[in-house]
């Protein structure tokens, strides 16, 4: 059934094939007018023989849309992954948020001449709260 050409394909099929097009474009196979008409051939079309009338002239080096799967999804690839690796809440970004607002008001409630040395703290608590190389330690927990 995968080999009959009337066989209705979806978007995944599409941009699988359009990526196709982008590496014989990349490696030189077709010119940009080339690539952008059966583009818009890809773009519009329906069934699997569509597509391979698309590529019937390329060699088959990449994976062409008639062999290939559906895209999955993998873990890392899940936008929960890729937010954070807890329940979403940083404390880190939380102080970072609220030391601006923390040195504005050192700024008008202290009284010192130099007051405006209360907005060196913004930079000093980044460096001090997100200094350092965390990625080691993100390796470790997986």
């Amino acid at each position: 059934m995968a080999d009959n050409p009337d066989v209705r394909i979806g978007t995944a099929e599409r941009e699988q094939a359009l990526e196709a097009l982008s590496r014989h474009l990349g490696d030189g196979r077709l010119t940009l007018p080339e690539f952008d008409e059966r583009s818009s051939v890809v773009s519009s079309a329906t069934t699997r023989g569509q597509l391979d009338a698309v590529f019937a002239d390329l060699p088959s080096t990449t994976v062409t849309p008639s062999v290939s799967k559906p895209l999955e999804r993998t873990a890392s690839q899940t936008p929960a992954a890729e937010s954070s690796d807890d329940d979403g809440w940083d404390w880190r970004k939380a102080v970072m948020a609220a030391t601006p607002i923390v040195a504005l008001v050192l700024f008008f409630v202290v009284p010192v001449s130099n007051s405006w040395l209360f907005f060196l703290l913004i930079p000093l608590v980044g460096a001090v709260i997100f200094g350092g190389d965390r990625s080691s330690r993100k390796r470790d927990r997986r």
